[in-house]
């Protein structure tokens, strides 16, 4: 479908706030501009915006795909429409992002971190956020064994279920020994999974269990140290 044509399909309304605070200290970044585009057509700013003394810009209201379409399994449209945000504040390095996705009637709340300037000559810092699980095309999950036996002996740091602060994500398959290993707050880390796993749009309870899965299948991942025990890298946490 051309960029043209999902934009006409463009009928309903979501919502978008940005918060901005620095890299280093977290404290709230006072007047950054944000620029917002249609994915599409970058060239083309629909919204200016501009960040108060708590980091947030004003909530604005931008144009989506039909609700049912992210209800409906059957509709095979794109359910949500992309948007590029183009950040910059005095003093700290841009960042652009490209695909933010927003869906009819949510609020979409998009957080950004921004680095001091160390190097001037460093351009801006780009992410571009692919197509959500429940649309893009993606590789089969890893086949696994339904029922694991747990080897008590093998057990090395956690005697008993905790909840982690900080679990380490691996960016790339188990089996790949090159990707990056990132610490990321348990928190955050359920919230990013969730938000790439399942459309805010559905009902609460559907959200609801579904977190609870994802927040369920973590801490296993966790207490059984599958991924290590499994000499495999991973998903893994160290208990608070």
């Amino acid at each position: 479908m051309s960029d043209l044509k999902m934009m006409q399909d463009y009928i309903d309304k979501g919502q978008l706030q940005v918060n901005v605070v620095s890299d280093i200290t977290s404290a709230p970044v006072r007047d950054a501009g944000v620029e917002i585009s249609y994915t599409g057509v970058p060239e083309s700013t629909l919204e200016e915006l501009s960040t108060n003394e708590s980091g947030q810009t004003e909530t604005v209201e931008l144009n989506t795909p039909p609700l049912e379409y992210s209800l409906n399994p059957a509709v095979e449209a794109q359910p949500y429409s992309e948007y590029t945000l183009r950040i910059t504040a005095s003093g700290y390095e841009p960042v652009l992002i490209a695909g933010a996705e927003l869906l009819a009637q949510v609020k979409a709340i998009q957080n950004i971190r921004l680095r001091p300037i160390l190097n001037p000559e460093e351009g801006e810092e780009v992410f571009v956020i692919p197509a959500h699980t429940l649309f893009g095309n993606y590789p089969p999950k890893i086949a696994e064994e339904e029922i694991k036996p747990i080897d008590e002996s093998g057990e090395i740091v956690l005697s008993r279920v905790v909840v982690p602060e900080y679990i380490v994500v691996h960016d790339g398959s188990p089996r790949d020994n090159t990707a990056t290993n990132h610490y990321v707050k348990y928190k955050d880390y359920i919230k990013n999974v969730a938000s790439s796993e399942i459309y805010a749009t559905w009902p609460e309870d559907t959200i609801r269990a579904n977190i609870l899965a994802i927040m369920s299948f973590t801490l296993n991942r966790v207490y059984t140290e599958w991924y290590r025990n499994s000499n495999k890298l991973g998903v893994e946490g160290d208990g608070i």
